[in-house]
């Protein structure tokens, strides 16, 4: 009963971890997504920027070049000033905009939904101010007819970069409807037919309104898309951040498609300890940089060697390593991939050692067993790695190479694994190991 409830509180408190680890994600996530789609906003709000700044050149270029067809145009009534009473306070209004979401971000608050919403009626409601000028100066036909009303695709378009269905589709709806209403309300005085056609124009503002929505869509798409590139960046980070940068991008994938068991749980492994034996006597004698390349050097090998055989470096020790086959991905075979591997690391040492100044002798030791593997530490920091006394027996025996004056030591475990796979093997007999009561007979493999 004790030993039911024991099991029932740990399996409690590892749902609470998980739950606790995927409530974490998640905020990441949404803070990311954000930030990325406050970046988008900021692009907007530039491009419009740099739109109304390159129309009000050309307005100014073209009225000095040819006046008199502008003065046509505009039946003798243009003025730039009309024009600029729009474009100025559109582009410091957006500044103002730009302003208030770069704060936003800096504190890292999104931005309401309500101010979202009156900036897209204000800035949509620029164009018709515009058209109402136009009407003035030009009339209503040829107003309409002019390229005021074109200039709400302007905003359409870029309202793509909210990435925000309801927000282009507010856009396109503020856009229809006051263009709707300009020109209901606006009509040739004087005219044969003064009532404008209503079918006419409630089918532009309809496509207007169409266009928003389609806007709308896209941005969806693209958030979407968004989402999935940031949720893949978080959780890539995460098992970066569990297993450590120097896992393969291979076992990174896998732990993604697959999604490997990360809490603790009983796992049968191989457990390799690596290191470069006297490594500390000979680095006195050379700058820090120097051995700083050396060992980056060796170990890029080594480590490319584990990868091809599946293993993985669990944590750098100083000048050594510990590796592991079999977890997180389970594997029947993890003794006979460790020793292979083991076997090649030693030639291509061998191989390295010819072509440098700096030979270094590597001593290995492979004990399989039972051990402890999950994500262990604080709650701010944790790490997946295995504890146990498989882990501990394998640290002996890789230090008693120094002993034996050989370089890779197993124990009867992986000897009996490796069955007559094992090649040559040479038995030491018991030895006495630091930390056992009683002797363990210890392999060397050549």
């Amino acid at each position: 009963m004790i030993a039911v409830a024991g099991a029932g509180a740990m399996a409690g408190i590892v749902d609470r971890e998980k739950t606790a680890q995927d409530a974490t994600v998640t905020a990441d996530f949404q803070h990311v997504l954000m930030q990325e789609v406050m970046s988008t906003e900021l692009l907007r709000i530039k491009v419009l920027i740099g739109t109304a700044a390159v129309l009000g050149v050309m307005v100014w270029i073209i009225y000095f070049i040819d006046p008199e067809a502008m003065m046509r145009v505009w039946h003798g009534n243009l003025k730039p000033s009309y024009l600029y009473s729009v474009i100025v306070p559109f582009i410091l209004f957006e500044w103002w905009v730009h302003g208030a979401i770069t704060r936003h971000m800096r504190q890292g608050r999104d931005l309401p939904v309500v101010r979202r919403y009156i900036g897209a009626l204000i800035e949509t409601s620029m164009p018709t101010v515009a058209l109402a000028i136009h009407i003035d100066n030009m009339g209503s036909v040829a107003a309409l007819g002019f390229v005021a009303p074109l200039i709400y695709f302007i905003f359409i378009i870029t309202s793509t970069l909210r990435l925000d269905f309801w927000l282009s589709t507010f856009t396109g709806f503020v856009a229809a409807a006051e263009l709707f209403w300009m020109a209901m309300y606006y009509h040739r005085s004087g005219s044969v037919d003064p009532e404008p056609v209503l079918f006419y124009h409630a089918a532009r503002s309809v496509i207007i309104l169409v266009c928003g929505m389609l806007a709308g869509a896209v941005g969806m798409q693209l958030r979407r898309q968004f989402g999935a590139s940031i949720m893949a960046a978080t959780a890539r980070d995460r098992i970066t951040n569990l297993f450590g940068q120097h896992v393969s991008p291979q076992v990174v994938e896998r732990l993604m498609t697959e999604g490997a068991s990360t809490h603790s749980d009983i796992r049968h492994v191989a457990v390799m300890f690596v290191d470069f034996r006297s490594f500390t006597a000979t680095a006195r004698t050379r700058s820090p940089q120097e051995v700083v390349d050396r060992l980056d050097g060796a170990f890029a090998v080594l480590v490319d060697i584990l990868d091809r055989h599946g293993g993985i470096v669990n944590k750098f020790l100083g000048d050594g390593f510990l590796a592991l086959f079999g977890a997180p991905f389970e594997s029947k075979d993890s003794a006979q991939h460790a020793v292979a591997a083991a076997r090649e690391m030693l030639e291509a040492n061998e191989r390295a050692n010819k072509a440098t100044s700096w030979p270094l002798r590597i001593g290995i030791g492979i004990h399989i067993g039972e051990v402890v593997a999950g994500n262990i530490g604080s709650p701010r920091r944790k790490e997946y790695t295995v504890i146990g006394d498989t882990v501990n027996f394998a640290s002996r025996l890789e230090a008693l190479n120094k002993d034996f004056n050989s370089q890779l030591l197993i124990s009867s475990a992986v000897r009996e694994a490796l069955g007559d796979g094992c090649g040559e093997a040479v038995s030491h007999g018991e030895v006495a190991v630091r930390g056992y009561d009683r002797p363990m007979t210890v392999w060397e493999l050549g």
